[in-house]
C-alpha cells in the first residue's frame, strides 16, 4: 500500500478472540526482523493504518477479513489510545516501523475486539495468514508496544459485555446445550459455576429456549438441546443480561 494512500496520524488495532470449548485463545502476529546482527521474534495484534477513503468500523473489518478470510464477524469498538509513550521507543522497533511505511511519530489507535468461534469457523472458509497464530489467553505475557495493555483491556471489555449482553451466543452453534452455555461462560470469566445454580438462572430467561431434539452417539445420558430466540430476547431484555 502506497504511503500516500494511508492516514498516516490513525490506526486500528483488533484483538480477536477465538473460543475454542475448555479455552479462551487469542490471535497474534509473529514478528520477525534482523537487527543489528541479530534476530528477533515477538508477537503483536493485528492492525494497520486506516486508508483515506475508508472508516474505522471498515478499516477493523478489512484487517480481520485479510488475516482470517471470514467477513461478518462480531466487532466492536472499545478504546481509543493515544499516549505520547504508547509505543516502545527501541531501536529495533523504529526499524521495523519504518521498514512497513509506519510514521516514526505517536499514531492514535482505536481498538477494537472480535469473537471467532474456532471449531465452528474452521467450517468456513476460514484461512489464517502464515504469520498468525493461535495463543491461550493466560499464557500471554509480552507483547509488542503497549498491545498487552489493549489485550488486558479488551478481555476485560468483553467479560463485562458477556453479563450485560447476549454475546455468548455469537460463540455458540445455532442448537447448542446448557453444559455447553456454562462452559463458554466459564471459560471467559475464569470462574466456575455451580451447575444447578446456573441452569436455575438459565431457566427463568424466556429467550434461551429448549427445542425437541437431543445428543445422539453419545456415551453419556443424552443432552437436550436449545436455542436462542433473539426476538423474544428483544422484547423481554432488562438491564442486565
Amino acid at each position: 500500500m502506497a504511503p500516500e494512500s494511508l492516514n498516516p496520524h490513525v490506526s486500528v488495532d483488533c484483538v480477536v478472540f477465538g473460543f475454542e470449548f475448555g479455552k479462551l485463545d487469542v490471535l497474534l502476529i509473529e514478528r520477525n526482523m534482523e537487527f543489528e546482527g541479530c534476530e528477533y521474534h515477538d508477537l503483536k495484534l493485528p492492525g494497520d493504518l486506516v486508508r483515506k477513503n475508508e472508516d474505522l468500523d471498515t478499516a477493523a473489518s478489512r484487517v480481520l477479513s485479510e488475516l482470517t478470510g471470514l467477513d461478518n464477524i462480531y466487532l466492536k469498538q472499545f478504546q481509543a489510545i493515544g499516549s505520547p509513550t504508547r509505543l516502545k521507543r527501541l531501536p529495533r522497533d523504529m526499524v521495523w516501523l519504518k521498514s512497513i511505511n509506519h510514521p516514526e511519530e505517536i499514531v492514535v489507535t482505536v481498538a477494537y475486539y472480535s469473537l471467532i468461534n474456532i471449531d465452528q469457523d474452521k467450517a468456513s472458509n476460514f484461512t489464517l495468514q502464515s504469520n498468525a497464530r493461535w495463543y491461550a489467553v493466560s499464557e500471554v505475557k509480552e507483547l509488542a508496544f503497549d498491545h498487552l495493555s489493549i489485550l488486558h483491556q479488551a478481555l476485560k471489555v468483553l467479560r463485562t459485555d458477556l453479563n450485560l449482553n447476549p454475546i455468548a451466543f455469537e460463540l455458540l452453534p445455532p442448537k447448542f446445550t446448557l453444559r455447553q452455555l456454562q462452559q463458554l461462560y466459564e471459560v471467559i470469566l475464569g470462574v466456575n459455576f455451580d451447575k444447578r445454580n446456573f441452569r436455575k438462572k438459565i431457566s427463568n430467561m424466556p429467550f434461551i429456549i429448549p427445542i425437541d431434539e437431543k445428543q445422539v452417539n453419545v456415551s453419556h445420558k443424552p443432552a437436550q438441546f436449545y436455542n436462542f430466540n433473539r426476538k423474544v430476547y428483544n422484547k423481554t431484555q432488562k438491564n442486565s443480561f
